[in-house]
């Protein structure tokens, strides 16, 4: 892969590293296992075995890690994942978990055998703790990844990492971004890979000087001990594997399966016309006070069986919504892998090989240092692969047999409220609400997209149990649900998100609140070839609500409306308190829909009204399918509803 940079401007802050760099930088007292095995020979089965072996490998470290850890963002949600890299840091498979996460650890292992091979030195039982997106390894500093070399025989054979988001890592908000950010000093400082296991024992001078800035310092240490589990774990079942193939036989089934990953993406790629698409992709406000709309710009040309993704004429870096390079790079291969790589090996050190990137330092999704870049895992980087994910399906589109893989943007951004402050039994906690997990899947070319699926890029993702959140934090849930019309129409129609409501419920204090989000004004789940946008991000605060009351009475409110009380609405960064008696509703985005509405099947409406999917208004005015009262289609005057509706539009243009 190669990243071209802009003429006159700076070197990257993070990039992809040659082979034959690091070698040049490597001391004689680290040699690495061979990579260039070409003399040996490894038969078809032997290869399936021991390449599914590794998959297998990956997902037991992950279900490790998910075991050990007692964080929601890691339990119930599964917001992290793990790797297998080979001696240089190329990923050879990654966990089914948040790819997103995972997709850069190979940049960071690049840098730590450039930068700490000599001092403090890489050796057997070592681990490397890194939670700086300059670096790699996590998009932003609350993503903390967990680096661990593998020896055979004395040679550096490859590497495991586990990475998950940590709630808290510091700065001067809880959950450690704030809209009022104006350089990552306001953040959690960055931590460069720091050797914090030492021949396969923690560290505790490098723990406590890492747990010290959170304010959960326990449950981010445990999720440490958790991380250097899943490595162990890794490690133990490698060597079972080189005991029963041998090291050269896995370590040339690892080469191959990069090699396997793309050359069947260069096929596919070589069936599919060559050509250059474009989309955009709008963030709205980078911090408190701003009321801009802030464009990250994407031309995909594809040749023959290479990709360049360019990003040149992306909005300067701003506020506290950029992401480092590495969460540019995230967010490509994050949309590519389920797009375009279904059904091969999830191996990023081979697929990366077919793509080419072109991006400007200092932009949104390749901020330079001092930027603040504490959201940049929900903003710029999201942003990012919604622009990637538009334009390979304007891709997949131009060939029959890639068609089947198209998919509108899914969920256009994270609907972010982080609570802090004491719970219900006196103790200090900070959370993230979770429930934008369930986001809308967007629409294909022959198909609606999922409800409430998730996201693309977070393959096992999962939504919080209610009850271990009303468990853990003093908040009650007043509903959760999916909500009509919020998936984007079309002739298959996107997927429903859903939305939220909870209130606090024997808090001794206010809660603290950090409300952050995007696509309130600006459609950041645009639908394809006519398809309709998404529902947009909402979010309200009812203060004073009569919800206390209505419950005790045995009602439960069901609406904004029979909340009562006062409804505030958030601008896009905001920092809150929440009061006794108040009701936050959070609504999150849907899918986009793909193809004109009006050409859906009326009876397809008719169903979707019936599941309270769409409404009847919507299904008119919209879709352009006139029902009768007991929701069956009224055929004649469906015709003649959709005639006024191509009409209208017609006028529309002509005027």
């Amino acid at each position: 892969m190669a990243v071209t940079p802009v003429p006159g401007s700076e070197i990257f802050a993070s990039r992809p590293y040659t082979n034959e760099e690091i070698r040049t930088d490597l001391p004689a007292h680290l040699p690495l296992y061979p990579t260039d095995l070409s003399g040996a020979e490894v038969d078809p089965l032997t290869y399936e075995v021991v390449r599914n072996r590794i998959f297998a490998i990956t997902d037991l470290m992950g279900d490790a890690l998910r075991r050990m850890s007692g964080s929601l963002v890691v339990t119930d949600c599964n917001d992290f994942d793990v790797a297998l890299t080979d001696p240089y840091g190329h990923i050879v498979q990654v966990g089914p978990y948040n790819t997103q996460l995972v997709a850069s650890i190979g940049l960071a292992i690049g840098w730590i055998l450039r930068n700490r091979a000599d001092n403090p030195g890489i050796e057997p039982g070592d681990m490397f703790l890194c939670s700086d997106p300059w670096v790699g390894g996590g998009l932003h500093q609350n993503d903390v990844a967990l680096f661990a070399p593998l020896f055979h025989d004395g040679k550096l054979f490859g590497w495991t990492a586990a990475v998950a988001h940590q709630l808290d890592v510091g700065g001067v908000s809880p959950g450690s971004w704030t809209p009022r950010a104006e350089d990552v000093f306001w953040e959690s400082l960055p931590m460069p890979p720091i050797k914090v296991v030492r021949g396969g024992v923690i560290q505790c001078d490098v723990e406590d000087a890492y747990v010290r800035r959170s304010r959960i310092p326990k449950l981010v240490a445990l999720d440490l001990r958790a991380k250097v589990g899943a490595n162990k774990l890794g490690h133990e079942r490698i060597a079972e594997l080189i005991r029963k193939f041998d090291a050269d036989t896995v370590q040339q089934v690892m080469q191959l399966q990069m090699r396997d990953a793309e050359q069947r993406l260069r096929d596919r790629l070589a069936t599919i016309p060559d050509g250059t698409w474009t989309a955009v992709n709008h963030q709205e406000q980078s911090h408190t006070g701003d009321r801009e709309a802030h464009a990250i710009r994407l031309k995909l040309t594809k040749t023959g069986s290479d990709l360049l993704f360019d990003f040149t004429g992306t909005d300067e870096q701003s506020g506290m919504i950029n992401c480092t390079f590495t969460g540019l790079y995230g967010g490509i291969i994050s949309a590519m892998m389920p797009l375009l790589c279904g059904d091969l090996p999830w191996a990023p050190g081979g697929i990366m090989r077919c793509v080419d990137i072109i991006s400007e330092p200092g932009t949104l999704n390749n901020a330079t240092f001092p930027a603040a870049v504490g959201k940049g895992s929900v903003a710029s980087s999201w942003a990012t692969t919604n622009a990637v994910m538009e334009c390979l399906s304007q891709m997949l589109d131009t060939h029959p047999s890639t068609r089947s893989s198209v998919a509108s943007v899914c969920c256009g951004s994270w609907d972010l409220s982080i609570v802090a402050g004491l719970n219900q039994h006196g103790a200090p906690f900070a959370t993230s609400i979770l429930e934008p997990m369930a986001g809308g899947f967007g629409a294909g070319s022959d198909h609606d997209g999922v409800d409430t699926a998730g996201l693309p890029f977070i393959p096992m993702g999962k939504v919080p149990d209610v009850e271990m959140n009303e468990f853990t934090t003093p908040l009650l849930y007043l509903w959760r649900r999916e909500e009509t019309d919020s998936g984007g129409p079309g002739r298959y129609r996107g997927g429903l998100s859903g939305s939220v409501a909870f209130t606090p419920y024997h808090s001794p204090a206010p809660i603290y609140q950090v409300i952050s989000g995007s696509g309130k004004a600006v459609s950041m789940n645009r639908g394809l070839a006519g398809g309709h946008p998404g529902a947009a991000q909402e979010d309200i605060a009812v203060r004073g609500s009569d919800a206390a009351e209505l419950l005790a009475r045995g009602e439960l409110p069901s609406t904004v409306a029979e909340l009562g009380g006062t409804p505030e609405f958030p601008s896009n960064q905001e920092e809150s308190l929440l009061h006794q008696g108040d009701v936050y509703v959070m609504r999150w985005q849907g899918g986009g829909g793909y193809g004109d509405p009006v050409l859906r099947d009326p009876e397809l409406v008719a169903t979707d009204v019936r599941e309270l999917k769409v409404s009847p208004d919507a299904a008119r005015t919209v879709y352009g399918v006139v029902l009768d009262d007991s929701f069956t289609v009224n055929a004649t005057a469906t015709a003649a509803c959709r005639e006024a509706v191509r009409a209208d539009r017609r006028n529309r243009v002509q005027g």
